[in-house]
């Protein structure tokens, strides 16, 4: 059996539709926060041997992010990143999207 990894899932940055796209999107409404407001910038999260969805984490970045946690995980890396045991990703929301690092703990 392969050995698995803990990660720490850092939320890096949140962006607002008029950050991405320089202006609001007509088509978000108004009535919604600008920015994702499940998760804050600075929050940390513990992923464990077993891979579970930290609890207090968003399911939607959750499924976004979770090809690059298995990598990770399962001891994979990403040619591109100058260390080895990292990854920035994000959540797909393009209206307020949501980026992370992914790392390799312990």
């Amino acid at each position: 059996m392969a050995k698995r990894h803990p990660l720490k899932i850092t939320v890096i940055k949140k962006l607002s539709s008029k950050e991405v796209y320089g202006h609001p999107l007509p088509e978000v409404s108004e009535t919604m926060t600008a920015y994702c407001d499940r998760l804050e910038t600075g929050q940390e999260f513990q992923v464990d041997e077993s891979g579970a969805m930290p609890a207090g984490f968003c399911t939607w970045a959750w499924h976004d992010i979770y090809p690059a946690v298995t990598g990770l995980r399962f001891g994979g890396n990403f040619p591109w990143m100058k260390k080895e045991g990292i990854i920035i990703s994000c959540c797909s929301d393009g209206a307020r999207p949501v980026f992370f690092r992914i790392e390799r703990v312990g």
